[in-house]
């Protein structure tokens, strides 16, 4: 579907996902660019070229030119982006911001911590480049699962990488954290509070229809609601995580927690910023080691190629991206979620939630999230929680 025809006017892209290794020094079992149906990544370059970087380069100085961005964000992601060392993430933010004249740039490095040094954060500093770290919490107990290929633990390396960012809050982007229901809501946020991010994401495991989440067994027919009964263990998991975080207002170390204030916002009237809640469109491309423009990496789990577009940097304009079919569907609003979302009395910040998480083999991604239930139990519980805040009267 073209937008334009459509009726609709396509919103730019503002946020690309720059990978620079496509390779990772962990084995961790439940990631889905490696564990997951796309293989795609065996066939990708191990590293970003010179001549990739500088066609990305010009195709986001385009790209913010034909559409008068005033900024855009770029996150230099893998693998591990760092196995290149620092002196690639650094040539590719050149690269980018040699390219856009006038338009100011965000840049920021996803790191799993095991490289990060004193030397490379001073790199990273001289070049204004920030440093989120993936965790699955602030022991070592919870990060068990986070080994290398020799099955060796990733966390005293990322421990340290964290104690040296807490020394440079300038320099934090914060930490990405998928929730594992196995572990107490309680000592996960604890723990990674105490490293002292300036923002925490919790997210939920990247899961369908066809690969349902960890500990539980969702199927068909939809939606699955909380008002039918259906258990909702990662609602119940991060209304915990949210109590503690809503309770701790008045500490200056509470970390932001992205997924818990855009629903705050959403429910008092603001779109929102991120796509896993809120019907605001999807403004993020990526850009793989060999050029190739592709979707978001959470769809990797739908089927193998699935983020595959057929563009790549070298012949093709991010314009063209923004005609896709899986890229129109997440800039619809409403418009684009199934009958069950339109007609869900939480639809509005819900959004139908992430846009992999509602694949189903066979029938594709026109339903509700798997989440369904966990959503709304978030989502009506954060709702009491800011109704017991507000004045009366």
């Amino acid at each position: 579907m073209d937008l334009r025809r459509a009726g609709h006017r396509p919103f730019p892209f503002r946020q690309f996902v720059l990978k620079v290794h496509s390779r990772c020094n962990l084995g961790c079992q439940y990631c889905i660019i490696y564990q997951g149906q796309d293989g795609s990544w065996r066939d990708r370059p191990v590293r970003v070229t010179a001549e990739v970087m500088q066609h990305t380069a010009q195709r986001i100085a385009e790209h913010a030119t034909a559409h008068e961005l005033a900024e855009v964000r770029v996150d230099l992601h893998g693998g591990e982006p760092l196995l290149s060392g620092a002196e690639t993430a650094l040539a590719y933010v050149k690269a980018v911001r040699s390219a856009l004249r006038g338009v100011k740039l965000w840049a920021t490095v996803q790191t799993n911590g095991t490289l990060v040094s004193e030397r490379t954060l001073d790199l990273l500093s001289d070049a204004n480049i920030r440093v989120g770290l993936s965790l699955d919490g602030g022991t070592a107990a919870l990060n068990r699962r986070r080994v290398d290929h020799a099955g060796r633990p990733a966390w005293p390396m990322a421990a340290r990488a964290a104690r040296l960012l807490a020394d440079r809050p300038e320099l934090y982007g914060g930490i990405l954290c998928a929730i594992d229901i196995a572990s107490d809501p309680v000592e996960v946020y604890s723990s990674l509070a105490e490293l002292c991010p300036p923002g925490l994401d919790l997210l939920l495991p990247h899961a369908n229809w066809s690969s349902p989440p960890p500990g539980l067994d969702r199927r068909p027919p939809w939606p699955a609601r909380t008002a039918e009964g259906v258990p909702t263990p990662y609602g119940d998991w991060l209304a915990v995580a949210f109590d503690l975080w809503w309770d701790a207002a008045r500490d200056e170390r509470r970390p932001a927690v992205r997924l818990f204030k855009e629903i705050i916002a959403l429910l008092l009237g603001t779109p929102s910023t991120i796509e896993s809640v809120g019907l605001s469109p999807t403004c993020a491309v990526v850009v793989e080691t060999d050029g190739a423009m592709e979707q978001i990496d959470s769809l990797r789990l739908a089927y193998d190629r699935a983020t595959a577009t057929g563009l790549d940097v070298f012949g093709n304009s991010f314009d063209e991206a923004l005609d896709l079919p899986g890229v129109v569907a997440r800039q619809l609003g409403s418009a684009g979620l199934a009958a069950e979302c339109r007609a869900c009395p939480v639809g509005r910040v819900c959004g139908g939630g992430n846009y992999g998480h509602r694949f189903h083999k066979g029938t594709g991604f026109h339903h509700p999230s798997v989440y369904c239930a966990d959503l709304e139990r978030l989502v009506r519980h954060v709702s009491g929680r800011l109704e017991q805040a507000m004045p009366r009267g």
